[in-house]
């Protein structure tokens, strides 16, 4: 059960970041939430509290980013729970070509329904390529 409702909140979640709204995911957010995505992109690093993490969103929506879950597990109890999405991220060009794809794995700790930490792993050599294309390089 937990799962299937966590599959549904991330996915309508994901579904509005996809249109520009960050709204939903950063209302799962924990207001002292801890983002690490790993890497030597622009992309990269430790992002604390709503704020920065907000700030992270915004340039991902900004970019124009689609983000897909595929799968949604989540154990435990609601004040302490364990949360892992696999899912694939991609980027087209005003041209329609695509110029950005990856996959992804975030795994994540959530408490009372509020995502307090998580990670993204995923090929980091693709932001990197990113960068250049979003640099114009």
């Amino acid at each position: 059960m937990q799962s299937w409702l966590g599959k549904k909140l991330l996915s309508y979640g994901m579904r509005r970041l996809r249109q520009g709204d960050r709204r939903p995911i950063l209302f799962l957010e924990h207001p002292r939430v801890r983002l690490t995505f790993p890497g030597r992109s622009s992309w990269s690093g430790v992002f604390d509290g709503k704020a920065e993490v907000a700030r992270w969103l915004r340039r991902f929506t900004d970019a124009g980013l689609q983000i897909v879950p595929d799968e949604v597990v989540v154990k435990g109890m609601p004040w302490n729970s364990t949360v892992c999405v696999r899912g694939r991220d991609h980027l087209d060009s005003p041209e329609g070509r695509r110029v950005y794809e990856n996959r992804f794995v975030i795994w994540g700790h959530m408490v009372w329904g509020r995502l307090r930490d998580y990670e993204v792993y995923e090929d980091t050599r693709q932001p990197e390529a990113l960068d250049d294309y979003l640099r114009g390089t």
